[in-house]
């Protein structure tokens, strides 16, 4: 039984994966399940056994991308330093998560959206995943310093920077973000 769920995991990971590779080849419009199947080398059977159609597998990479920076923004916090400290530490480990795999981040913050509501929905939901993240570190202990409108502004601006280092080349550099995107979040929070 657990080879069986290895190798369910394996093959799942090997899809995303090779979505992730034929997107950032194609583009979403253009890549077919036969190119994500090639990438990931398994049956289209395979890729069916895991989702329905390729918008699904293009969620599911989403999510799990998204959800991997989320960890790495958990596993970033000190509890034992202040919180705008720790705001700092987290957009710095946040964009250096992003900056690791660039071919991914354009797929991702661009891609989706492709998906017409469907990638937003998914978006728009992972990004309430984020706000809330910073919510729970600024607001901790009965702290009430941040409304949730104005931690979903911060993320919203935090994407458009990233954005822009897309549109011009600069996905190495995102980590020079992260003073900024601290400034922002003081500035806001300090109103």
């Amino acid at each position: 039984m657990a080879e069986a769920e290895t190798a369910i995991t394996e093959h799942r990971h090997r899809l995303l994966e090779g979505m992730a590779r034929a997107v950032a080849a194609k583009g979403y419009a253009d890549t077919t399940i036969a190119d994500v199947v090639r990438e990931a080398a398994v049956s289209r059977r395979t890729f069916y056994e895991h989702f329905a159609t390729k918008a699904d597998c293009l969620v599911a990479l989403y999510e799990a991308a998204s959800h991997n920076a989320l960890r790495v923004l958990r596993q970033s916090i000190d509890p034992g330093r202040d919180w705008q400290g720790q705001v700092e530490q987290a957009m710095q480990a946040y964009l250096a998560c992003l900056a690791q795999n660039p071919v991914l981040l354009r797929t991702l913050f661009i891609e989706i959206l492709g998906l017409g509501p469907t990638g937003l929905a998914v978006r728009r939901r992972m990004n309430g995943e984020l706000a809330d993240f910073m919510l729970q570190v600024i607001n901790g202990e009965g702290r009430a310093r941040l409304q949730p409108e104005l931690a979903m502004m911060v993320v919203g601006a935090v994407n458009e920077l990233v954005l822009q280092a897309i549109e011009q080349d600069r996905v190495r550099d995102l980590t020079q973000l992260a003073a900024p995107a601290a400034s922002l979040v003081r500035a806001v929070v300090g109103r």
